[in-house]
């Protein structure tokens, strides 16, 4: 199974990409692509760039990343209630190329944050709008107060019901 999973964050450490892989290293026998969105990087998205530039060759690479994936695994990281700026940027280039990004592949979405909200207000988002860019939403985790289930040696969950849910998800898609 070939799936291919990344922190919707453009952090050099980004505590989504640690979950997103987590989640990945979950499922046996996986072919694991983890993306950095630092790979991506490129100019603001505007009608008038895309005109002169034309799209940039970053944003056709991105969605071709999803092409023979059977499974994606995307966790947000929530700025002011919603997707970060490196994400949003990549999204609007990627989906004027191709519009559906995520080619209809299975998606599991998850977001975390270190408060307690666990970024849910962007997991909502993600769940209601990544259909409109091909993404077949399957299932959503938040993780709430991600240092307390994090170190640097590694996931050590201290809720367990918390780690089952994952685990669940994950063995159901």
């Amino acid at each position: 199974m070939k799936v291919v999973a990344f922190g919707a964050s453009n952090s050099k450490d980004s505590i989504n990409k640690k979950l997103a892989t987590y989640a990945g290293s979950l499922i046996e026998n996986a072919d694991l692509e983890v993306l950095d969105l630092n790979d991506f990087e490129m100019p603001i998205y505007s009608e008038q760039r895309e005109q002169s530039e034309g799209i940039p060759q970053k944003a056709k690479d991105f969605s071709r990343k999803f092409q023979d994936a059977d499974l994606v695994i995307a966790s947000f990281a929530e700025h002011n209630g919603n997707f970060t700026a490196a994400f949003k940027n990549i999204l609007d280039w990627s989906s004027r190329d191709q519009r559906e990004v995520f080619q209809n592949t299975p998606m599991l979405v998850l977001s975390s944050s270190p408060g307690p909200n666990g970024a849910s207000s962007v997991l909502e988002i993600a769940k209601n709008s990544l259909g409109f860019f091909g993404a077949e939403v399957k299932a959503g985790f938040s993780l709430p107060n991600f240092y307390e289930h994090y170190s640097d040696s590694g996931f050590d969950f201290k809720d367990p019901n918390l780690l089952n849910e994952l685990k669940s998800l994950v063995k159901d898609i």
